[in-house]
């Protein structure tokens, strides 16, 4: 049921029946390795491209979804997923391994609410009892794609992120015991004209406060209904420009229980920059550390907005700015 201009309530909250979370050996001394199902010790994950490893990943952490939930690939009824490779190829390869029925979606690093949220209306529409949502991201691809090969060593500036090497997925159900999902507000396009790809983290801050403001909008709720609210892939550049444009703006997000995806999943000694980004940051920490969390009893309401920036090196050549765009999801235990 649409609620207001941008969300949607789903009236039969669909279940997350399990999620996964897989990472590589940088994530694995990370300060959340203890929330990964699966810690590759390989970056090349036995192949002979990053973005072949980038493949393996996301089957991994379908194929654990899928295992978590005592089930299996004949059992699911669509896959939606994603990631940030050119045609998101990435995923219609891992799509063909899974033999799943699939939808390939992009929206760079708002990927993974993106396919929550499409999982969810799906199962609540009863259009399907199991819908498996997923992405992927790894350091090596995304690099070489949008900014510059690793093996060239070019210099960043502090604003510039650092790609998480990883996947996440979640398994949305009609009926069993997890987190369920209650709304999604879908975002809208937002370019504040910026066009460099090592500040990232500015350019999609006034993605996350449109839907941010859209999301209590529609709702007619308050931060403070949350146990705890998390953007996706900020880090601490955007983070803290999000929160002083929705300081001015009135709505204040109790420090205590605002965060960021991308400044959690690793530790200060580790040399990341601003923080993480990639579409693997909002996935593993909200299918690892968050639903975990969750589980424990630790929090009951959470609200994942996952940022993307839906530049590509074709626009980026074409002296294009930055659009982006945030999607929200709230999920209550």
């Amino acid at each position: 049921m649409l609620v207001g201009k941008q969300t949607w309530k789903f009236d039969s909250q669909p279940v997350i029946l399990s999620s996964a979370a897989v990472g590589g050996p940088f994530e694995g001394q990370g300060a959340l390795a203890q929330d990964f199902d699966v810690i590759n010790d390989d970056i090349w994950m036995g192949q002979d491209s990053f973005e072949k490893a980038e493949q393996i990943l996301q089957e991994q952490c379908c194929q654990k979804a899928i295992q978590k939930a005592n089930l299996k690939e004949e059992n699911i009824d669509f896959l939606i997923s994603g990631d940030l490779i050119n045609q998101i190829t990435n995923s219609s390869f891992a799509a063909r391994t899974l033999g799943i029925p699939y939808l390939g979606i992009f929206g760079a690093c708002s990927t993974s609410m993106e396919g929550l949220a499409l999982a969810s209306l799906i199962v609540d529409s009863k259009a399907a009892n199991y819908v498996l949502a997923a992405t992927s991201s790894h350091n090596g691809t995304s690099e070489r794609q949008f900014r510059y090969p690793t093996e060239y060593g070019i210099q960043k500036p502090p604003t510039a992120q650092w790609t998480v090497t990883g996947a996440g997925a979640a398994l949305v159900a009609q009926q069993g015991k997890g987190p369920k999902v209650t709304h999604a507000t879908i975002g809208k396009v937002v370019d504040m004209g910026l066009t460099d790809p090592m500040n990232m983290g500015a350019a999609m801050a006034p993605a996350a406060v449109d839907t941010i403001r859209a999301h209590f909008r529609d709702l007619n709720i308050q931060p403070t209904d949350y146990d705890l609210i998390a953007t996706g892939d900020l880090a601490s550049v955007g983070f803290e420009i999000t929160s002083e444009i929705l300081e001015k703006e009135g709505l204040i997000i109790p420090p205590e229980i605002f965060t960021d995806c991308g400044m959690l999943i690793y530790k200060e000694d580790q040399p990341v920059f601003a923080g993480a980004s990639g579409c693997a940051s909002a996935a593993t920490v909200t299918y690892g550390h968050l639903l975990n969390r969750m589980r424990r009893g630790e929090l009951k309401k959470i609200l994942i907005i996952a940022t993307g920036a839906l530049l590509s090196p074709l626009s980026y050549q074409q002296k294009e700015t930055i659009p982006c765009i945030a999607h929200a999801v709230s999920i209550e235990m």
